[in-house]
Order: C-alpha cells, then sequence, then structure tokens
C-alpha cells in the first residue's frame, strides 16, 4: 500500500439501480477496495446507485449517456481529484485537470453489432455507427493517461487493432468473496447450469441441442430471457431437459453453484467470463468453449470444446461422470478461482494511479 493517499474519483455511473450487471458488479467490487488504499469519491448520476456501492463519498454527476458527456470533465475537475477511473471508454475528457484511466472490457461489439437492448433508441444507434470503424475507438482513447482491460486477451486485441499506444494494464474481475470451500465430494447431481445472456454470440443453442445427448441431465438457464428466445431453445432441446429461472436471486444462484454438476457456456467471444470464476469459486467444474479467452480464465481446470458442437459439449459433459475425475477437476477450480481476488485487482490498479499520478 502507498504511504501516500491519492484524491481518486471513480465513475460509478454504469452500476445498475435494482441489480448488478457484469460492468456494475465490477466497478463496485473495485471501488471498495480501492477506498483501503486511497481517497475516493464515488460519481453517480442517480442516488438511487448507492444501494448497490459501498457507503463511501460520493458527487452526482450527469448522465453518461446525456449530451453532455464529452464536456463531462468541467464537472469533473471541481472536485479536483488526482487522478480518476472509469469502469468504460466512453467518459468525457475534453478539458480536464487530472489524470485519467479508462477501461475496455471487450471488443465484440465490432463483430456482433447488436447494442444492449436497454439503451435508449438514439444511443442504440449511435452504438452500431461507432462500431462500424476502428477510427472511434482510437478517438476516445486518446484521451486516456492508460487504459485498463480485464484479460490478457482483450489487451492482446487492443495491440492488434493498434487502439491505443497508451500503457495497458489487466485488472481482471473477480468474484464475489465467500467462505473458504473444503474439497468437495462427487454427488449425483446432473444439473447443468447456463449464467449469461442470449445474445447470438452467447451460442445458447449449442448447449440446448446438446442436451439430446444428455439423457437424465437438466440444463438450468438462469438469466433474464425473452419469450422468444425461451420458445425457441426449448424448441431445440429434448422436452423437459431446460429449466428456465427467468432471472435468479443471489442467493439462489450461490445455492444453484455449490451443488451442480457443472456449469456451461458455448460463448463464441468474450471479454472475461465472470460466471466461470464464480462457479469454479465453489468448486464446480466447468465445459466451455474453446476460445482464448477461457483458455485464460479457465486454465487447467476447465473443460472444453467447440462451440460448434452439440456432441462435444456432451461428450466433455460425460467425461466429468467418474467421481474421481469430477473430484479433480473441483479442486483444480477452485485452485484456478482463487487467481481471482478484488484486492489483488485493485492492488494493480492502484498501483497503476500512483504511477500516473506521480508521472511514471
Amino acid at each position: 500500500m502507498s504511504a501516500a493517499r491519492l484524491r481518486v474519483a471513480v465513475d460509478c455511473r454504469y452500476v445498475r439501480i435494482d441489480h448488478h450487471d457484469g460492468i456494475s458488479r465490477y466497478t463496485a467490487g473495485l471501488v471498495g477496495e480501492l477506498a483501503q488504499r486511497h481517497d475516493v469519491t464515488m460519481l453517480v448520476h442517480d442516488e438511487r446507485q448507492l444501494r448497490q456501492l459501498p457507503a463511501l463519498p460520493h458527487a452526482v454527476i450527469g448522465s453518461p449517456t446525456g449530451p453532455g458527456e464529452p464536456w463531462r470533465a468541467r464537472q469533473v475537475n471541481r472536485l479536483r481529484p488526482d487522478v480518476v477511473f472509469s469502469p468504460m471508454q466512453t467518459m468525457g475528457t475534453a478539458g480536464r485537470r487530472y489524470r485519467v484511466v479508462l477501461t475496455i472490457h471487450d471488443l465484440i461489439y465490432y463483430t456482433h453489432r447488436t447494442p444492449p437492448r436497454d439503451l435508449p433508441a438514439p444511443v442504440r444507434l449511435l452504438w452500431r455507427l461507432y462500431h462500424l470503424a476502428w477510427w472511434p475507438q482510437r478517438l476516445l482513447l486518446r484521451g486516456a493517461d492508460a487504459v485498463v482491460t480485464v484479460s490478457a486477451a482483450t489487451g492482446e486485441l487492443l495491440r492488434r487493432h493498434r487502439l491505443t499506444d497508451k500503457r495497458i494494464v489487466v485488472v481482471p474481475n473477480a468474484p464475489e468473496p465467500h467462505p473458504p470451500v473444503p474439497p468437495r465430494r462427487a454427488s449425483d447431481s446432473r444439473e447443468l447450469l447456463y449464467m449469461g445472456a442470449f445474445a447470438p454470440y452467447k451460442n445458447a443453442e449449442t448447449l440446448a441441442r446438446a442436451m439430446h445427448e444428455l439423457p437424465g441431465y437438466r440444463l438450468h438457464l438462469l438469466s433474464r430471457i425473452p419469450a422468444g428466445e425461451r420458445a425457441r431453445l426449448e424448441a431445440l432441446a429434448p422436452a423437459g431437459s431446460l429449466v428456465v429461472h427467468d432471472g435468479t436471486p443471489e442467493d439462489e444462484y450461490r445455492d444453484l453453484l455449490q451443488s451442480a454438476f457443472a456449469l456451461l457456456t458455448a460463448s463464441r467471444e468474450e471479454g472475461f467470463g465472470i460466471p466461470l470464476v464464480e462457479a469454479m469459486s465453489w468448486g464446480t467444474p466447468v465445459v466451455v468453449s474453446d476460445i482464448p479467452i477461457f483458455r485464460e480464465i479457465g486454465g487447467e481446470a476447465a473443460s472444453f470444446a467447440s462451440p460448434d458442437s452439440p456432441a462435444a459439449f456432451a461428450a466433455a459433459v460425460r467425461a466429468l461422470e467418474p467421481a474421481a475425475e469430477w473430484e479433480r477437476r473441483s479442486a483444480l477450480s477452485l485452485e484456478q478461482a482463487a487467481r481471482y481476488r478484488w484486492d489483488a485487482a485493485a492492488e494493480q490498479l492502484s498501483t497503476l494511479l500512483e504511477d500516473l499520478a506521480a508521472g511514471r
């Protein structure tokens, strides 16, 4: 921990009001740990966001999707921070009088351009236009002193596409802290879990089709799901093999993770994959698509299958059936998940902020 505490403003304006999504949880996880190291002020645009955040000093500024965002630094300057950290790359930086770190979680929307459904229509249009070329991203990142990303895989993509010449630092995601998990024994459970959205690149149809080769198993779809997508997946899977939760409370999700046979995802592209780490942190094996980011996050603990092959996913699940193999994967999962902690991530971020404030 640095002896000199910085004045750090953390952009918390993407925190959800009623529940966390990925970026919301990332923000909340880091801001509390950063406050152990520096004098932190949280920037929100709606005080209801404070329900999902730790009890820290805060300031209300404009919405990140408002028309004044390019000039948001005028408001932030009044707080006189040494450095500002934003968990997104879109924070306005024109006229700033502080160091700033922006974040890119992934580059998924350059190949899958459908924007999040909860954005206003004008923002959705701009989103599509923004991802038609690389130069808008480069222009935004030009306003940063350094860039954070959540995985080495995404960092490599930033360099490959020459999106920034600034320092890139990996500050990974982490699961919610919980008591240590003792070594788990194999059980008779045949419950499989899928936690994630139902965008096309998430490729949930591969998992639905795999259920034809997994008699006796059930696949729990835990996230909120549009009615049309639910009907489509149910038509692809054997009758009764899908359990649709349409949203899962935190305590129920935790219970399912502790009792499931495995967590599955066939995503074709990701920036991180927090459900993998959440499952592994409870000793639950994961079966995932064989893509670079999951190789990075899952390591030796994960089982891999082609995202194009339901048969390969089914085979990878069945390979876990011997009790000794399941217990081996469970133990490896606990070891792998232990690498991802909010305190460790905040320490990496804190070092970067201190370097910038000191002119390094």
